[in-house]
């Protein structure tokens, strides 16, 4: 195999030597960092936090708002929009999770939070139904981008994206069953995204001062060339892209670290290339947080991905992700990203990998 990740790495290191402290990006580096996650954590005790957040927690946190899959698309949309309410229902079927875990946002976010990011004007014809035909276009959900459900699903998840990183800042991992709006841009949507979940999240407690440094670890097939946009002037946050080089979007976008991965790449070479460049990333860049999108459409069943990983794959990458920002003493909170497949049932078990591999980790580590 030919190290992509680690030539793209080299690049970032040489581009940017005044903030270089180390160069190893080998996977034994994730345990460089010192303090541990109860160190972390305790720097964050002092931040308020949002009403409906438990004070004791002894299994992992997970965010959903029943609004998640409210709208009602058209039938054969590609847009698997009752997939979040069936992450969160089976994972009470299945017992992953208990009922008492699920945790939901007081309320949407507002126009003040999404002002940090996406203009006036934008978030104002959002709001009031009034974008124009070539704007819902862009965005994909057509008409329905102008009924109400599909505006508080929108503003919700925003929501929900926030509440799981401060469970996570608190709690040092916590999940959400949906978010990852990644294609979303400061005045337009793009590619079913409408705001950008990760770039608002990481404004707002950045403007709290609730962190000092966020890493958005982004590792759904597509770039995430919205979140790079977003947040292309915010020198405390680092967006690292790991996706397919050729897949949507076409015209790519420049993120903190952008890694270009060929098609059909399988399980093992890219577990290598994420173990070869996100221990170097936590080690130079330092976050406070990592907000990671965690999209399944690079499985080889997708039906928008270009790589072929299996559910195996996924689920080592989840667990090798996860213990890669823990053992670094990183508060890590999670987002369900991108997916794709006809049967909900199938795509919901995908992403549910995630929950899994974070129930198991949030246990191993004693949180």
């Amino acid at each position: 195999m030919r190290h992509w990740a680690s030539v793209y790495l080299a690049e970032w290191l040489l581009a940017s030597p005044g903030r270089r402290r180390y160069a190893a990006v080998d996977c034994a580096g994730r345990h460089v960092l010192t303090g541990g996650i109860s160190a972390t954590l305790s720097r964050h005790a002092a931040v308020g936090w949002s009403c409906t957040m438990s004070t004791s927690v002894t299994a992992l946190p997970v965010v959903h708002h029943p609004s998640y899959s409210k709208p009602q698309l058209p039938t054969g949309h590609r847009f698997p929009m009752g997939v979040f309410q069936k992450v969160h229902d089976l994972l009470i079927q299945d017992k992953v999770i208990r009922a008492s875990q699920v945790q939901v946002p007081c309320d949407i976010a507002s126009d003040e939070q999404l002002h940090m990011v996406h203009t006036e004007d934008f978030v104002s014809r959002f709001s009031s139904g009034t974008l124009s035909e070539m704007e819902m276009r862009r965005i994909g959900f057509g008409e329905v981008t102008r009924h109400a459900d599909l505006i508080e699903r929108t503003k919700a998840e925003v929501a929900g994206t926030l509440l799981t990183a401060e469970l996570a800042l608190q709690h040092g991992l916590a999940c959400n069953t949906a978010g990852g709006t990644h294609h979303a841009f400061p005045s337009f949507g793009s590619g079913f995204c409408i705001l950008n979940d990760l770039a608002v999240a990481a404004e707002v407690l950045l403007h709290r001062k609730a962190v000092d440094r966020i890493l958005v670890l982004d590792l759904d097939v597509h770039q995430g060339d919205g979140t790079a946009v977003c947040l292309q002037d915010s020198p405390k946050v680092f967006t690292l892209s790991m996706h397919a080089a050729n897949n949507f979007p076409a015209r790519k976008q420049k993120s903190t670290l952008d890694v270009a991965l060929p098609d059909g790449m399988e399980d093992d070479d890219y577990l290598r290339a994420v173990a070869e460049v996100v221990p170097g990333v936590l080690q130079d860049f330092r976050p406070d947080l990592v907000l990671y999108d965690a999209g399944v459409d690079p499985h080889h069943d997708d039906r928008l991905g270009r790589l072929n990983l299996t559910d195996s794959g996924l689920m080592r990458r989840e667990m090798q992700v996860l213990d890669t920002v823990m053992a670094a003493g990183i508060p890590i909170a999670g987002n369900i990203g991108g997916g794709y497949h006809t049967d909900l049932t199938v795509l919901a078990q995908r992403h549910m990998l995630l929950h899994r591999a974070a129930s198991q980790m949030f246990v191993d580590y004693k949180l």
